[in-house]
Formats: C-alpha cells, structure tokens, sequence
C-alpha cells in the first residue's frame, strides 16, 4: 500500500472479511487504513501471473470502536507495477461506488474485463468522519502459465472423484440419495426433526447395519452449519460421505474396518435456513454473519442449557441439599417449556442426543483454523477469558490435537493467522473458555447430559470459500476427519450384565481420579481414555458395585473391561415380596412402629 496508519492497518490487514480482535492492537486490527487522507492513496494486490481482472469486492473497516470507510474508488491494472492504466469508459476514469457502512460487501464489475498482473485501488472519497479505511476481494480468473513456477509449486490437486461443488438443499438431499443408492448395505438417510422454516434436518448414518444399535459398537457424530453462513464444513461432510462410499466398495481396508466396527451419523446442515440466506448471497457477498443465525435470530452453537452453572454452585455450596451430579445433568425445567427462547433445531439435536448412545463427536465450523475442547465458559463471572479444563482435560487435548496435527496446514507455524489469534502456540488447538466464554454450548451440555465427548472443529480461515477452493480443503481436512472419527476406540469398553448375563442399561462408570462418569446404553459402555492404568467402578440400583483395575495401552483399540454384578440382599428380598404381593418394611418404619407400641403399652 502507499502508506499505513500503523502495523496493524496494513495493506496485509485489507482482506475481505477480515475480523479485528477486541483490543485492536498494533498487531491484528480490522482493514487496511493509509497514514493519510488524501486522493493518492492505494493498495495493491500482486495475482503473481497474468489474470483477467473482473471486478472487485469492497467493505469497511471492522472496529466496535470507530467508523470507517471508503465511499468511492478508481481501479488501475499494471503488468510491472511502474506504468499504471485506469479504468476507463467513455465519459473517462471509471469512479466506483463504495461503501455506505463497514460491514456489509459492496461488489462493483469492471466495464469490461482487463488481463494484467497487478491490480490497485485508488480510494477517491471516504466518510467524512472517519478516514480512509478497507477491506477487498479481487474477481478474476488467473491465466493459463506452464512457465509460472511459483503457480505450480502451490497449486493443490486431489485425485478423489468426488462432487466438488455447493450444494443447495435441494442438491444436499439428492447426493444424499445418491450415496445411498451406491452403498445401500452401508447407509441410512432419516431426519432429526425441522427447521423453522420446515425444512428436515437430514442425517446419513454409516454402519455396516444401518439402523439398530449394535451392543458393543461405539456411535460417532459429526455435524455442521450450526451457523449457516459456515458452509465449508457442510461441503465436508456431504464429500466425506461419497469418500467412504467409495473406499468401502474399492476394498480399502482402514475404512472398511472403520465402518464395521462403529456407527457413524453425519448431519451437514444443522441451519438450513441459514445456509439458504448465505447460498443466495453468495461467496464473497455474504458477509461475516448474513445466515448465522436461525430463521428467529438464534445462534444454535450457544442455545443449550447452561449445565455449568448448575454443577459448579452445587460444588462450590458444599453443605447444599441439592446435590447436582457430575454427570447426565438434567435439564432445568425452565429451558422445557414453551416460553424458552430454544430454537426448534436445537430442541431437535438435544433428542437426537439422548435418543443415541454418542461416545464422541466433532461439529465443525468456520472462519478460523483451530480445534477447541470444553469447557467453553469460564467458571469466574468475572473473567471473560480464562483456562477451565473439564476432568477429562487431557482426553480433551489429546483429541483436539489429533485433528489438529493431521490437518495439513493447522500446525504449520508458516501459515498466517486467520484474523487476531495465532494458535501456534499450543499446536493448533485451544481450551474454548480461554478463547472466549460462551454459556450454554453444544460441547458443555453434550459432556455434562450425556456420555458424549464433543469438541468444535474450525476447518478454514473463509467461512464461505470459492466453490474451486473446495479441492484444497478436503485435502487439507480428508486425513483428520478420518483420524478423528477413529479416536473413538481410544480407552475402554465394556458390558455391564448380572449373574444372568443380561445387560444393565443406566449402570454408572466411575474412573478413579476423574471426577466425570458415564453410563451404559444397553448394558454396554466406552469411556474415552489416554494410555494409563485406571481402576473402574462399576455401580447400579439394586446391584453391588464391582471394582476392577483397566489398563489402556498406546495402540489403537480400546481396552475390553467387562462387569459382571449381582444384585444386593435389599433387592433380592424386594422381588421375593413383590412375587407374593407385599412390600419390604424399611427398617427405620419399623422402628418407629415398634416405639407407638411401646409407647401404647406404658399409657
């Protein structure tokens, strides 16, 4: 650029959505900004080889602090960056409309299309209380150039044959049908409920037997487009899925072994309502938050019950007779009724939640390139960031970093940070509350109302990349999303059963030293661990609790750890006098019927 304001309005902060950090500090601020306020000020983009220009996308600076932005501009082409051609029509230099506001893209098409290699923006008038401040996007499409070795060095192929493309809801539903048509033994398409707008919230499961839950099989989830504006994990998943179609017809032995020995159901589009807003929009025109929320201006992600809340006053109130459970915490009456401010999508995930036995689950988002692991809220009111492991930390930042370390580009400490936070630091991955709190996350409730371990998953930098992007980022996200899926047999597994060998639904799993537990679906259980010795309890109404050492080792494969317990005297006495029509006495009744008599005998 021909000048800056400082480091942090640099020309290398003037991409199109671009987001600053709340400080705006020297380093990560919200556009390009010039030193001055003049008619000869400029920022340059370099195509690095000859591209036909088309047009150019433009915003304001983003700032919750001030206002800024450029009301009208002259675009010039240049092939060596000295000699400078305007663009022209016949009344002259063309003088683009820009900005009325910082937020929302202002697209404007070039007269007619210009091949060059650089391309700058002249910005001629700005709001008058501001300064001269923007975000861009440059249209075009690069040359054909064998000779250009610095295009072939970074451009990323994929020899999957897979539908790179968006998909609308009309065309999610019919590649759906499509995979399902090609793999028929493997796969399932049902709903989970609708949308506001009536839409069917539409899920495929991958399963060797599509439809029952198999005693011993782990279930495992991936969801996307919460937000509907997030798109790329949508793409993800639905290329995810036609990808272990494949694979599983082709013989290719890691998928066929994923696929028989777990269930697996992906949800693309979580805000079908959303996603429609964003798709109409467009790529570039969407902004940063046009179709994020439901069609009732919810944001499903933040939705939940807030179950920290809950726990942490119960833990904190010692002596208190309200003694909340570390684990399947019930909902709080209040979030049930009809007068709640719940989105019909979120009522729908949380029944899809308890109806099946989760044991681990990523929903992916976007607009950044990180993993975070709960908890997502701070247990301080009066922080707004702060490190709040859950029991399970390490469990959580094993799994947060083996995505992270698989992804192609989210451990590489060359890449450049989205927009404010470099994650290098702790590999890619970050604890969700010291990123930045939020109340009633999908990751908290999942970990605190069911077994389900559930981490969110920001798989690009562009919440809505180019549909010739597409490509790149499944590369970039293919080998992750498989590893991911495979955690789920890391730790131990077991059945619960009694002397009859019938399996105990609802048995409490409890690891010594972690404060969360879990509980079987069908008698049968998974309890995500890291490699260790663990001592497990194992307790149930009516039964005796057993206690048996599990030692979980470094490959891939969870532990077998079964239980077999009987039931207690209490209980057996219980069904022997249910059998003949009476009801055991407890003993304190007992006592207290045995101190009327008395009392009856000294009047």
């Amino acid at each position: 650029a021909s000048t800056a304001k400082r480091y942090g309005l640099g020309a290398h902060r003037g991409r199109l959505n671009i987001q600053a950090g709340v400080n705006e500090n020297d380093f990560y601020d919200g556009a390009w900004c010039a030193g001055r306020n003049d008619p000869y000020q400029w920022i340059e983009v370099d195509a690095r080889r000859l591209t036909k220009f088309t047009g150019v996308i433009t915003q304001g600076r983003n700032s919750l602090w001030s206002s800024n932005w450029v009301t009208s501009y002259r675009v010039l082409v240049s092939n060596d960056s000295h000699a400078w051609t305007a663009v022209r029509n016949e009344s002259g230099d063309v003088i683009f409309e820009g900005n009325s506001e910082k937020e929302i893209p202002v697209l404007n098409m070039l007269p007619e299309p210009l091949v060059a290699r650089y391309i700058r923006i002249n910005p001629r008038s700005w709001f008058q209380e501001g300064s001269i401040c923007m975000r861009l996007e440059i249209l075009g499409c690069p040359l054909p150039d064998p000779n250009n070795y610095y295009h072939r060095r970074n451009e990323m192929t994929t020899t999957d044959n897979l539908d790179f493309k968006h998909h609308n809801y009309k065309e999610m539903r019919q590649l759906m049908k499509t995979v399902n048509k090609m793999c028929p033994n493997i796969t399932r398409i049902y709903n989970i409920g609708k949308s506001n707008q009536g839409l069917k919230l539409y899920a495929v499961e991958i399963s060797d037997n599509p439809g029952e839950h198999e005693v011993g099989e782990p279930e495992f989830r991936y969801i996307a487009g919460a937000h509907g504006n997030e798109v790329l994990g949508r793409e993800l998943i639905l290329l995810l899925m036609q990808f272990m179609c494949q694979e599983y017809l082709a013989g290719n032995p890691r998928i066929v072994h994923l696929i028989e020995d777990t269930r697996i159901h992906l949800l693309p589009s979580v805000n079908p309502d959303g996603y429609d807003k964003a798709y109409k929009a467009g790529s570039e025109l969407g902004g940063w938050s046009l179709g994020r929320w439901t069609q009732d201006g919810i944001d499903i992600n933040n939705n939940f019950p807030d179950l920290n809340s809950l726990l942490w006053e119960s833990e904190d109130q010692k002596k208190s007779k309200r003694k909340v459970p570390n684990h399947h915490i019930p909902i709080p009456d209040w979030y049930l009724s009809e007068n709640a401010t719940v989105a019909v999508e979120t009522r729908a995930i949380i029944a899809w939640m308890e109806k099946i036995p989760f044991v681990l689950g990523g929903n992916l988002q976007g607009g950044e390139l990180v993993v975070a692991y709960p908890y997502d809220m701070v247990r301080s009111m009066w922080k707004t960031q702060d490190y709040t492991p859950t029991p399970d930390d390490h469990v959580f930042r094993w799994l947060a970093y083996s995505y992270a370390s698989t992804h192609r580009l989210m451990t590489d400490a060359r890449r450049r940070a989205c927009h404010t936070e470099d994650f290098q630091k702790e590999d890619g991955t970050v604890n969700g509350a010291s990123w930045h709190t939020v109340a009633g996350s999908i990751n908290d409730f999942s970990y605190l109302h069911t077994n389900c371990f559930e981490l969110s998953i920001y798989v690009g930098c562009d919440k809505y990349p180019h549909e010739s992007e597409l490509p790149e980022e499944w590369e970039n996200n293919r080998e992750s999303l498989i590893v991911f899926m495979e955690q789920v047999h890391r730790g131990i597994k077991g059945i619960v059963k009694d002397a009859h060998g019938k399996g105990i639904p609802n048995a409490v799993i409890s690891v010594e030293g972690v404060n969360h537990d879990i509980r079987t679906a069908d008698g049968d259980y998974w309890r995500l661990l890291n490699p260790g010795e663990y001592v497990v309890a194992v307790k149930a109404e009516g039964y005796t609790t057993a206690t048996k050492t599990c030692e979980v080792g470094y490959d891939m494969g969870a532990t077998q750890c079964d239980f077999t317990i009987s039931k207690t005297n209490l209980a057996r006495i219980k069904e022997i006098m249910k059998k003949f029509g009476k009801q055991p006495m407890s003993l304190s009744i007992r006592r207290l019927r045995q101190r009327a008599r008395q009392w009856r005998q000294q009047r």
